[in-house]
């Protein structure tokens, strides 16, 4: 005979936690990589921020008049809810600051890439390195690294060129800027066109590329036939389309600081020299370490990471970014995000905190997607300086109770039966009913199969009954 008093005191959670990531896997503590010595006549990171500051001085003054003139109860930048100045404000700023509204534009865009100027929104404000601007060398440096990953939109790209070309050079500059650095001198722009070919010629092989357009008539008498490229092998594209795409990257290049560009040469300054090297050992380090993951595809990459300490995943981040335009990497990213493991969804919004500002668009712009919004809506607090043990606040207690969900599903596919039962302690809700009937109503994919992991792994045989009926009932659609 059974008792059918209610034993609710066996369902309650043990203690509520606000919402948690997935629990990570804990290895063994590897001794600290000695910090690598910058190359032989590099500036001090002294001198470096100074020349940052220098070159960043009309950015940093326009950030500062839009900090005391356009904030809060004031008059606000823009006219037409985008965060841009307005016509209005950017003649006010001109003729407060004695620029031109043209030059302002200017600054106020070179600000924004800094990270001067933080956009949130329809609303731009200060950005926290406008406040350290003074004091902390490595926010400094920071910034100007943050403008210089963004060279490609410091500078209008010319016109009558396709969006592809464009990219294949954004690209291929990684390697042309790595040669200037080895070069540690002028070079040639003819030398760094060959370069930049070889390096296009090379992307499209990898991209099995097959030239395509209306094929030219055959001559009524046969010539010998030329020989074809090999199989794979796509064809060079003529240095004649590639000059003037170069010429705007290193135009582009110059304008934030990175080198100096004339008289048919480049040479990169003791801030681009110092940039590129900190990208190549950033990716070094990657390649050195057991995941060594730069090469391969997103998905790959943090199924690499999802083994490995927060801090080295960092790392791995951070290499894997440095050796991709960030756009594109942004955008590789949130396509693995979409896929059906939530384990690498999870990890991909790791990965896009280290990218930070530059993938606010972008993050914003998934707000729409159910299976994506929690993450960004939780990326998106913290960017904006929520503590991350409070970000959980801004989510609806549907939204909280489906990432629950995704998160167990992280857990029962990757991790092992006691990560799972601890994670019920991480759920809002006071007790296990409460928090089944709530799962039952959001409607998550994966919820039968979290319910029946969970059920499999609990050690309370009551609990673990409530959970498999719970899973049954959102089986047959029952109540």
């Amino acid at each position: 005979m059974t008792s059918r008093i209610p034993r609710d005191s066996r369902l309650r959670l043990v203690r509520p936690r606000p919402l948690a990531a997935a629990p990570r896997a804990v290895n063994q503590r590897r001794p600290p990589r000695p910090a690598p010595r910058p190359p032989e006549g590099t500036p001090a990171p002294a001198e470096l921020a100074r020349m940052a500051r220098s070159g960043l001085a009309g950015a940093a003054r326009v950030a500062r008049w839009a900090d005391a003139a356009l904030g809060p109860g004031r008059a606000g930048a823009t006219a037409d809810g985008k965060a841009t100045l307005s016509p209005a404000t950017a003649e006010r700023a001109a003729g407060e600051l004695d620029l031109t509204a043209a030059q302002v534009r200017a600054e106020w865009d070179t600000a924004r890439l800094a990270g001067l100027i933080e956009v949130h929104g329809d609303r731009a404000r200060p950005g926290w390195r406008l406040r350290a601007w003074d004091r902390d060398d490595s926010a400094v440096l920071r910034g100007w690294v943050a403008l210089f990953d963004a060279w490609s939109l410091a500078c209008p790209e010319p016109d009558g060129h396709e969006a592809a070309a464009v990219a294949e050079v954004v690209s291929a500059m990684p390697q042309v800027l790595s040669f200037l650095q080895l070069s540690a001198g002028p070079v040639p722009v003819d030398q760094l066109l060959d370069l930049l070919q070889q390096r296009v010629t090379e992307l499209r092989t990898e991209r099995c590329e097959v030239p395509y357009g209306p094929r030219p008539q055959e001559p009524e008498a046969e010539p010998e036939p030329a020989p074809e490229p090999a199989q794979g092998q796509a064809q060079e594209p003529p240095p004649a389309a590639l000059a003037p795409l170069l010429d705007w990257a290193l135009r582009a290049l110059g304008a934030v600081g990175a080198l100096t560009y004339g008289e048919g040469q480049a040479t990169l300054t003791p801030l681009g020299s110092w940039a590129v090297w900190v990208k190549l050992e950033q990716i070094c380090v990657a390649a050195q370490s057991p995941a060594g993951n730069i090469e391969q595809a997103a998905e790959d990459m943090l199924r690499g990471c999802a083994q490995l300490r927060p801090n080295a995943a960092r790392a791995e981040y951070r290499a894997w970014l440095a050796a991709r335009p960030v756009g594109s990497a942004i955008t590789e990213l949130l396509g693995a995000a979409r896929g059906e493991d939530a384990l690498l969804r999870g990890l991909a919004f790791e990965a896009l905190r280290v990218v930070g500002a530059p993938a606010e668009p972008e993050v914003r712009a998934v707000l729409d997607e159910p299976a994506l919004r929690p993450y960004a809506l939780l990326w998106l607090a913290e960017h904006d300086g929520v503590d991350p043990e409070d970000a959980h606040e801004v989510l609806t207690r549907e939204e909280a109770t489906w990432l629950w969900v995704d998160t167990a599903a992280a857990v029962a596919d990757h991790g092992e039966a006691p990560m799972l039962v601890r994670h019920l302690e991480s759920a809002l809700q006071p007790t296990v009913p409460a928090l089944l009937d709530e799962v039952r109503a959001v409607g998550h994919p994966r919820t039968v199969q979290v319910l029946v992991a969970l059920a499999a792994a609990h050690p309370d045989p009551a609990l673990a009954k409530a959970v498999r009926r719970a899973a049954f009932q959102v089986h047959t659609g029952g109540s």
